[in-house]
């Protein structure tokens, strides 16, 4: 709660003109007491009303946190034209504490309340700052998408406090109802997103600001995830007989996205697209109900928020030069601005699960997990496996090499700000492996 607290001082400092600075300093320093004040154990500690703090809810709210600071670094336009920039910092910290309530909660219902709460910051986020009018459409697919998932669960929610006169994640017994457990998960499948459901996510991110696809990228889909974890042990007994569904719809929708993401011109939906895709590993790996899958499906989370994001400030660096996020002017950059070549080739290499990144950890795990689960599912795995990085050699030749367009009037090779945006990106993605065993408890 001190936390909490702490981010509710910060709300005056949102009005301040000329004190941005302040602000991310203040989340950096967030950042290290969260990071310092954790005690590294198997189970909740800083326990306080309904909420409690333990290793899931450490990192996500970790990589919530980071993700913030990095959101005002890459926004420095809103600034620098103030474009409603104290409105945008107080939304970035709503959305902050709303995501730190969500991951820290103990008790279902809370954890709900949070999770919607969570859908208005973005909202207003893409609404208020997105690109296009289509903005509007993108925001109310999102919105309706996530209000009317949520809706059975919260039904559900009620029955499930009717049963056990509670509703703590530690007193919730096993329940083995086919429709309890559809309704339960609609939201998490929804915001994940899975295959059949994942069409406003593409949306979603086109029309978004900068900032607004580094959270859906970074977080918002994470919120699947985690509710998956915290929620997959209630449901076990009905989960063993029909999760088969959703992993067979997980990889071939996987394999279909990849080859999506082929025929994509625009950056910033081929980007998207590859978080479908990889969000599908994820949910296969969670629905097989192993430990490896647990293990690689969290891992695979945080290594998809840093690469994800990174690739968002990449495709927004390019936007902010030539005006266009199409892949037939946007060619030839590495002639133009060789040291973000650089950066895209690190970026894009991760994103396909080259070594030493987190991402190539996961996806090990992850595939594991699956063939552990039945050796037929290696064709789609391998069929995901190949053209993810397909898609991702294709979106780095396609930008870097060709033909400059010729027309290009004045360019900038990059300011530091950019490039220390890029590196708090990388550093983390491809770093964190060398203390990979703080994952394995």
């Amino acid at each position: 709660m001190k936390f909490i607290l702490f981010m509710f001082f910060m709300i005056p400092l949102c009005f301040l003109v000329n004190y941005f600075w302040m602000v991310q300093f203040l989340f950096f320093l967030l950042f290290l007491m969260f990071f310092y004040n954790y005690g590294y154990n198997m189970y909740f500690s800083s326990i306080s009303y309904f909420f409690g703090c333990d290793y899931l809810t450490f990192f996500m709210t970790l990589l919530s946190i980071w993700i913030c600071i990095l959101m005002l670094m890459a926004s420095e336009k809103i600034y620098f034209y103030n474009n409603f920039s104290l409105f945008f910092t107080f939304v970035i910290l709503f959305l902050l504490m709303f995501l730190v309530l969500t991951f820290c909660s103990m008790n279902m219902f809370v954890f709900y309340l949070f999770f919607e709460m969570s859908l208005i910051p973005t909202l207003f986020l893409i609404l208020g700052w997105g690109y296009q009018p289509e903005r509007i459409q993108a925001g109310m697919y999102m919105f309706m998408y996530t209000l009317f998932g949520s809706f059975p669960m919260m039904i559900s929610l009620f029955y499930l406090y009717k049963l056990n006169n509670c509703l703590d994640f530690f007193f919730i017994f096993n329940i083995d109802s086919l429709y309890l457990y559809i309704c339960t998960i609609l939201v998490f499948l929804i915001k994940m997103p899975m295959y059949f459901v994942h069409l406003w996510l593409p949306k979603a991110h086109v029309e978004a600001p900068v900032s607004g696809s580094m959270i859906l990228a970074g977080v918002m889909l994470k919120l699947g995830g985690y509710g998956f974890l915290r929620f997959m042990k209630i449901f076990m007994s009905v989960g063993l007989k029909f999760n088969y569904l959703f992993i067979t719809i997980s990889l071939v929708g996987g394999f279909y996205i990849s080859l999506i993401c082929l025929r994509q011109m625009d950056i910033k939906s081929l980007i998207a697209y590859s978080s479908v895709s990889h969000m599908g590993l994820v949910l296969a790996g969670l629905m097989t109900l192993n430990l490896w899958g647990f293990y690689g499906s969290f891992l695979m989370m945080i290594a998809h928020g840093l690469c994800s994001s990174g690739l968002f400030c990449l495709a927004n660096i390019s936007y902010e030069r030539l005006s266009s996020r199409s892949l037939f002017l946007n060619k030839g950059l590495i002639n133009l601005m060789p040291s973000m070549s650089l950066w895209w080739f690190l970026l894009c290499s991760s994103n396909m699960g080259a070594p030493f990144s987190l991402n190539l950890f996961g996806e090990i795990m992850l595939i594991n997990s699956i063939i552990s689960w039945s050796w037929l599912s290696f064709i789609f795995l391998f069929l995901v496996s190949f053209f993810g990085a397909a898609y991702s050699l294709f979106l780095y030749s396609h930008s870097q090499h060709g033909v400059v367009y010729q027309g290009l009037f004045s360019f900038s090779l990059g300011s530091v700000r950019e490039y220390m945006l890029l590196f708090f990106h990388w550093v983390p993605l491809n770093l964190l492996f060398v203390c990979g065993d703080i994952f394995m408890f």
